[in-house]
């Protein structure tokens, strides 16, 4: 649906392949036994190709459940209707800086037992939810202990996960985060697992037997508290407004905050500063103390919405700011690129 939102994909054809070459295993006959899975492993190929939320239309298919205005949208409520599934799992990626709760940790894993209306009705159906929630939760929890999340209950009219419930399919709805460290292949295996044991507990019966407690006391999703990179008390070189290249320039000490943009897996993310001041408020993922340096921008002035493209310079040099090509006139000790050190890793002292 999301198509720059993979990582549950994987963990999907992963199952199935799993189920399929274990098809003589009891715990395999049970599921088989006990229910029908119908998948929908892409609902977007045209955004799949350039990995992209929309679709070539330009619409956001998960916010046209009602209106109906794009193919894609049509099939999915037409398979909904056809198929009257008991149960729906919506599986989306979400912002990789996210965080559990009041702390600082990624929440690499979020879920939301979906209402199906604003007034936040419940039924037999969520209610079971809940304790499917709670049984994927305590199945991947002790893999990554307080990085578990509960994304946001506020209903949204026009997507399809509510509507979904709305329409008598409860939903589930799993995001994935990211989890600063880990490949996302980790990510993909938590998804696995938590799928993997909905369909066991459901097999089996042991869904009645876990307490939705549980998932009602998953921390709340938080955001603002992350960065990927934070930069501590760098004396940043500023031209003047009124500067006409001939030495005006001032010299501010601030945090610099970059935030990686996403990207396919096979390229590299681009690194964009997000925010310049006092960010005492923030953690970054990964910290440096450039209280020591000069830094100035290396292809663009350091301003927010720019690259995080930087020279970094130790105070005791003696640096020319106006030359035309800095970087080459004047070498600098380190240099911080594409979100790593292509120069003088190190040198910037790591907090």
């Amino acid at each position: 649906m999301h198509c720059d939102e993979p990582t549950a994909t994987s963990a999907v054809i992963d199952l199935l392949n799993i189920l399929q070459k274990n098809r003589d295993k009891d715990w395999v006959k049970r599921i088989e036994s006990a229910m029908t899975l119908r998948i929908v492993p892409m609902l977007n190929p045209d955004g799949s190709e350039q990995y992209i939320r929309r679709n070539m239309q330009g619409l956001d298919i998960n916010r046209d459940a009602l209106n109906l205005k794009s193919p894609e949208a049509q099939l999915l409520k037409k398979l909904r209707d056809d198929w009257s599934p008991n149960i729906g799992f919506n599986l989306h990626n979400q912002n990789a800086l996210t965080t559990v709760g009041q702390t600082n940790k990624q929440a690499a894993i979020s879920f939301l037992v979906v209402y199906g209306d604003a007034a936040k009705t419940t039924s037999e159906g969520h209610e079971r939810n809940k304790r499917l929630t709670s049984a994927m939760y305590q199945a991947i929890e002790g893999y990554i202990p307080g990085h578990i999340g509960r994304y946001g209950d506020e209903f949204t009219p026009t997507a399809f996960g509510d509507n979904f419930s709305a329409w008598g399919t409860p939903v589930i709805l799993i995001e994935t985060g990211a989890l600063e460290g880990s490949s996302e292949m980790v990510l993909v295996k938590m998804n696995f697992i938590a799928i993997a044991s909905a369909l066991k507990s459901l097999a089996d019966g042991s869904e009645k037997n876990f307490n939705p407690a549980v998932y009602e006391q998953i921390p709340n999703n938080t955001s603002g508290r992350l960065m990927n990179f934070v930069f501590r008390n760098a004396s940043i070189v500023k031209q003047k407004k009124n500067g006409n290249g001939n030495g005006l320039f001032d010299v501010i000490i601030a945090d610099i905050g970059a935030v990686a943009e996403r990207r396919r897996a096979e390229f590299t993310a681009p690194n964009m500063i997000r925010r310049i001041g006092d960010l005492s408020a923030v953690t970054g993922l990964n910290e440096y103390d450039a209280g020591g340096f000069y830094v100035a921008g290396r292809f663009q002035p350091l301003s927010v919405g720019n690259f995080a493209e930087i020279l970094f310079y130790k105070k005791d040099r003696q640096v020319d700011w106006s030359a035309t090509d800095l970087e080459k006139a004047f070498p600098p000790d380190a240099i911080f690129s594409l979100g790593k050190w292509v120069k003088g890793e190190g040198v910037v002292p790591k907090r």
